[in-house]
């Protein structure tokens, strides 16, 4: 059996506090190697269409981000009885030279698998990311959510602020990845 790589390995930014309030055989850690094949893109499709990944396609894109370790932080809750992903999300870190070169994490792609809705565990995702960007020193957490997902987060302990804006390009002018 293949061991698990992991995308960081400081255990201390997992928050003991997050993982003592997760149910009973549930644990939340970084993404792992392995986690393709415990539904890691099914919970993300519950978010937005995920396209197609081949299993090479996903370790491509998490040994990626695993070379930026300082970067991307994403977590996911396992049910150990099913041995499943049923939540996930991600911290990115920004670094800026505003507020004396400080960083902003940027919370992202929250998705908890629906028949494991109602357990809290969004809850629990949010809390774990605020507590890495605090641990990384961000001088701030932002996110963006659609408009009806505001009362859930207002509940995390964020605030609105100003307006989200997005440009999307077109499908023509796409330049294929390298």
């Amino acid at each position: 059996m293949t061991v698990d790589s992991y995308l960081f390995d400081d255990e201390t930014l997992i928050s003991p506090q997050v993982q003592s309030c997760l149910p009973q055989n549930y644990s939340i850690r970084p993404l792992g190697s392995r986690d393709y094949d415990r539904g890691h893109l099914q919970v993300l499709g519950v978010l937005t269409d995920i396209g197609h990944h081949s299993p090479q396609d996903w370790l491509d894109q998490f040994y990626y981000m695993k070379k930026r370790n300082d970067t991307y932080f994403s977590l996911v809750i396992i049910d150990h009885a099913s041995d499943r992903v049923v939540a996930v999300g991600t911290l990115l870190m920004e670094r800026k030279f505003v507020h004396c070169n400080g960083k902003v994490g940027h919370i992202e792609d929250i998705a908890v698998a629906n028949d494991q809705q109602g357990k809290k565990l969004g809850l629990r995702m949010i809390e774990a990311l605020q507590y890495i960007g605090a641990r990384n020193g961000c001088y701030k957490v932002i996110l963006d959510c659609a408009v009806k997902n505001v009362p859930f987060y207002e509940k995390c302990g964020f605030v609105q602020k100003e307006s989200q804006m997005a440009w999307y390009v077109p499908q023509a002018e796409q330049v294929a990845h390298l």
